[in-house]
């Protein structure tokens, strides 16, 4: 081997652990693949406007205007959020959106249930949406099944303890 070649070896690995730290870390920070949707964050500020909102109802085009959600998709998801029975409507000129039990009562996983489906990450591993994985011959005994299902429980008690009123009352702020 000539010396010029092992530099050049040497030069094409390192710029491969380059594009393969940079193709990684894209994957971490990939806007594509939020930790919840667009539409679960939406859900919540719209809630949260309702929360904080003073008056009986507040209209859909005041909760597009004070949380600058697109007004076609926040009525989609009002809409979902009325089929959930989180809130409802009334029509009319003193009509808008209201919610159907205090906010105190509705928490965080009952919002990303209905906006986003399960929380656990696979189906194995979910309480209300279980399937079987089809390429686990024995789930009792697949550790990747067991870690699932304490992440699903962590995350599900964390998410059942915070409420639409905690925070619309800023009760994490730093």
């Amino acid at each position: 081997m000539i010396e010029g070649d092992k530099n050049n070896d040497d030069k094409t690995n390192i710029d491969k652990a380059k594009v393969n730290f940079v193709f990684n870390l894209d994957i971490l920070i990939d806007k594509k693949r939020p930790m919840i949707s667009k539409k679960m964050k939406y859900a919540l500020k719209a809630l949260v406007e309702i929360a904080n909102h003073k008056e009986d109802h507040i209209s859909a085009g005041r909760i597009a205007e004070n949380t600058k959600i697109p007004i076609k998709f926040l009525e989609q998801i009002l809409t979902e959020l009325r089929k959930g029975r989180i809130i409802n409507s009334r029509k009319g000129s003193f009509g808008g959106y209201y919610f159907l039990k205090s906010p105190t009562l509705i928490s965080i996983a009952d919002i990303y249930r209905l906006i986003d489906g399960p929380i656990a990450w696979v189906s194995c591993a979910s309480l209300n949406f279980y399937e079987p994985c089809q390429d686990c011959p024995n789930e009792i005994a697949c550790n990747l099944h067991h870690a699932l299902i304490h992440i699903r429980n962590e995350t599900l008690k964390t998410l059942e303890h915070i409420s639409i009123t905690d925070v619309s009352n800023g009760k994490f702020n730093v």
